[in-house]
């Protein structure tokens, strides 16, 4: 996964029947065994985490549409 900081982030859930979590890359930090990520997520908390393979997606803002587009 290539990301960059201002893309949007989307993890899914785990366990089934919760919604994915989403949120704004403030930070990559690379590391010999993958990039990290600090993230905000929607509700204004911050973490940083080490996707694993097909767990996450990511949208590049000039892709990422707003209603007002």
């Amino acid at each position: 996964m290539v990301a960059r900081v201002k893309d949007r982030i989307i993890v899914e859930s785990a366990k089934a029947g919760q919604p994915p979590r989403e949120g704004e890359i403030l930070e990559v930090m690379a590391s010999p065994v993958g990039a990290r990520y600090r993230v905000r997520w929607h509700n204004g908390h911050e973490s940083v985490i080490r996707p694993s393979a097909g767990s996450v997606r990511t949208i590049h803002p000039a892709t990422h549409r707003t209603a007002a587009s």
